[in-house]
């Protein structure tokens, strides 16, 4: 349902006040969507999978044991849950989307590293 002549006044009275007030907050909201909340989200949940197969190669060494293949196991598990859910919501035509954009090939995440690696200045981050 559209809202009134009204409503839609209010809303941009309001909107008009947001970006006076904090134009920062209105960036970012304008800069970021659900995807790419998601994506982030995606990608630290890969990087906890990756921590737990870390702690369960640890089972090897015997000051760590049994406990921390189970918690590697149990974090790999969590985080595989949340990709799941996380790509679920989503959604088929936004995860085409991506895949059109390149967004999820592993060749165009390393371009986009060595691009990164090249923009840097000679003397590092601190110069």
């Amino acid at each position: 349902m559209p809202l009134s002549e009204h409503e839609q006044r209010i809303l941009d009275e309001i909107e008009k006040r947001l970006a006076e007030e904090d134009p920062r907050l209105v960036e970012s909201v304008s800069r970021t969507s659900l995807t790419t909340h998601l994506i982030r989200r995606i990608r630290w949940s890969l990087l906890v999978f990756i921590l737990g197969f870390a702690m369960l190669m640890l089972f090897v060494l015997p000051q760590f044991g049994l406990w921390a293949a189970v918690v590697g196991f149990v974090l790999m598990l969590g985080s595989a849950l949340l990709v799941y859910h996380y790509l679920k919501q989503m959604g088929r035509d936004q995860l085409r989307q991506l895949e059109r954009g390149g967004r999820l090939s592993i060749t165009a995440a390393l371009a986009r590293m060595a691009e990164r690696f090249r923009r840097q200045p000679p003397g590092g981050r601190d110069s």
